[in-house]
């Protein structure tokens, strides 16, 4: 989960973390492209030589999630990539706390998938609440981009699958037009992801939201046929997904309190005023 950077406790010191749980981390996941699921499988005594499937969890914040999907599959190798190095230090350290050893963390991003897998490599992938990037201008960088869509085409197996979950109505929305944009085909869609998945493991970050009144928004799709070129034709702000009247909201979407308070502050001022915003 990208949107909140992770707090430095009081005599955390990265570098000690990451050298202490090092044995969970993969330092050049590049050189790993095509051979995953070989290459990090350990030596066993009954012939097995590779995991049936290597998934991807992309930004994977501190590895909860992750970590429970290797426990609940162990015959399948789960990747946890994200951006900010004191998430992977905590990931690593949960996973090596918790003996998993299909269970392999990597620093990185969206920008690196076709970097660090090759074709067809992957069985899914996992988007579980992403960063909205509300704004216009910062909208290439959602996960669920069609730019980002088309990338995860190349690295997915032939019935692999993108999976989306977020409390976010707007960014739910916005990343349907981007399924269709890319080519994919829906599976499914829901606003209550639980009710679909109900054994699916639920992060801290996940309760805590839900504790606060968050819907869980999900889909589901898998690569279609190609588009020659993808062409843009709705909003790029995910301002135009919410709701006429923001006064009805009673979740905010995380990530997105500012801009919905500055809309209902306008809100506020043109009602005052005699007229609708």
């Amino acid at each position: 989960m990208h949107s909140i950077h992770a707090r430095i406790p009081k005599n955390f010191v990265l570098e000690e973390r990451l050298e202490r749980y090092a044995d969970a981390i993969e330092s050049n996941p590049a050189g790993l492209r095509g051979s995953w699921a070989e290459a990090c499988h350990p030596l066993t005594g009954d012939g097995t030589l590779a995991y049936s499937a290597v998934r991807l969890d992309l930004g994977c914040g501190k590895g909860v999630f992750t970590c429970e999907m290797a426990r609940l599959h162990p015959d399948e190798l789960f990747v946890g990539i994200d951006s900010e190095p004191i998430c992977i230090a905590y990931a690593e350290q949960h996973a090596v706390e918790s003996g998993l050893p299909n269970v392999v963390f990597a620093p990185g991003d969206a920008s690196r998938v076709t970097e660090y897998f090759s074709a067809g490599e992957l069985a899914g992938i996992y988007l579980n609440f992403p960063t909205p990037f509300p704004r216009k201008k910062e909208a290439a960088k959602r996960l669920t981009h069609a730019d980002h869509l088309a990338d995860y085409r190349r690295v997915l197996a032939p019935d692999g699958t993108v999976r989306l979950k977020t409390d976010s109505l707007p960014l739910h929305a916005f990343s349907l037009t981007q399924v269709e944009a890319a080519g994919y085909e829906l599976l499914w869609s829901t606003d209550d992801t639980r009710s679909i998945l109900p054994d699916d493991p639920a992060t801290g970050y996940e309760l805590r939201l839900t504790a606060k009144g968050a819907s869980v928004y999900g889909l589901e799709a898998k690569p279609g046929p190609e588009p020659e070129r993808i062409e843009q034709t709705v909003s790029m702000s995910l301002i135009d997904y919410l709701p006429e009247d923001l006064s009805q909201m009673a979740y905010v979407p995380h990530g997105m309190e500012g801009t919905v308070a500055n809309l209902r502050n306008r809100q506020a001022r043109l009602f005052g005023q005699g007229k609708r915003g």
